[in-house]
């Protein structure tokens, strides 16, 4: 179970990690477009990265206080923040995140 404190924090620091990792995303599509293929297969190179990339928790995230951890988990494997990124929350929190 989290402690109250986390789960302000995450709450109030979600957002930013999330635009940060569309950001990314999106320098990624760029690059994706401005390749030198064809329209068609950069359409579908696309269209198979967006479905791949909307389940990413870094996008989208399942807001539920006791999936708390496990967005964190994915969040970090997902390279959407670091373990910098935790800087503020439980050491119990990032102790049980530092095996990622």
């Amino acid at each position: 179970m989290s402690s109250e404190r986390d789960w302000k924090l995450f709450r109030k620091r979600l957002p930013e990690w999330q635009e940060r990792c569309m950001q990314s995303l999106l320098d990624e599509y760029s690059a994706i477009i401005a390749a030198a293929e064809s329209p068609s297969t950069k359409f579908w190179k696309l269209e198979r990265r967006l479905k791949q990339d909307i389940s990413r928790v870094g996008v989208q995230a399942e807001m539920r206080r006791s999936r708390m951890h496990f967005n964190l988990h994915c969040l970090l494997l997902e390279k959407a923040i670091t373990m910098s990124d935790l800087d503020g929350f439980s050491e119990e929190l990032v102790a049980s995140l530092a095996e990622v």
